[in-house]
């Protein structure tokens, strides 16, 4: 399995190592330093009886969906995965080709990316839950409609509501608008504390896997974004 160190240069990060045992080691980077001292995230607990009905429920519900037309043309829905008790929720918005045809979240490049993100910090993909604003694929991956996010966004304020993070993280600015209601640029977004739903959790916003492998020179800032989210969630669980 990769290290630590492999998965910060996947993401175009300088990661310092010491220098020979007859010398003093070198510094670590701030990136290096809290990747090397995070502990791992706790395992997944099980899901009690009414919360698992609770959530076969939504996902049967999720599955059979006609609300909007992206119905018709799906392969089926993308409900999402991982922890159904995590700490930090992760979502897009909305599912690619990929996703289309295996129905779980970020599975292509961009997927593997993300993973690697989560991976960096010691939070593996199998310890979040990962979501899309939408269900189903957009024809030819074009943004969702406005119509179309207000009939799905219902979908995931329950599944905030199951999971209840202690975090969000918005990945893209098409997630991060629609969850925020917003046209603000995704630059403005960063760094910034935002909250989703009624009653509110903390919600951070990032940029998509996606347009990093397009932009790779902004793989820096995204690691500060993760190292955000870090110390964010390390604040919030006390």
């Amino acid at each position: 399995m990769q290290n630590r160190a492999e998965y910060l240069q996947a993401l175009g990060i300088d990661v310092w190592l010491p220098r020979p045992a007859r010398e003093a080691p070198a510094p670590a980077t701030p990136a290096a330093r809290v990747a090397s001292v995070t502990p791992a995230s706790p395992p997944a607990r099980e899901l009690s009886a009414g919360e698992a009905a609770l959530w076969a429920g939504l996902e049967a519900e999720v599955r059979v969906c006609t609300r909007c037309d992206l119905a018709a043309s799906r392969t089926q829905t993308v409900f999402g995965v991982g922890n159904r008790h995590a700490a930090l929720m992760v979502i897009g918005e909305a599912p690619g080709a990929d996703e289309d045809r295996q129905g779980e979240p970020f599975v292509g490049r961009a997927g593997q990316l993300l993973n690697a993100m989560l991976r960096a910090l010691r939070m593996p993909r199998e310890q979040v839950f990962i979501a899309n604003v939408l269900k189903c694929r957009p024809p030819n991956n074009r943004d969702p409609l406005p119509g179309e996010v207000a009939c799905c966004l219902d979908y995931l304020h329950r599944q905030v509501a199951l999971v209840k993070p202690a975090l969000l993280l918005a990945v893209g600015r098409i997630a991060a608008q629609n969850l925020l209601a917003t046209d603000t640029p995704i630059g403005k977004l960063r760094g910034q504390k935002h909250v989703f739903g009624n009653p509110g959790t903390p919600l951070l916003v990032t940029y998509h896997p996606a347009y990093l492998l397009r932009s790779p020179g902004e793989k820096r800032r995204a690691w500060q974004d993760l190292l955000f989210v870090r110390h964010e969630l390390a604040r919030l669980r006390g």
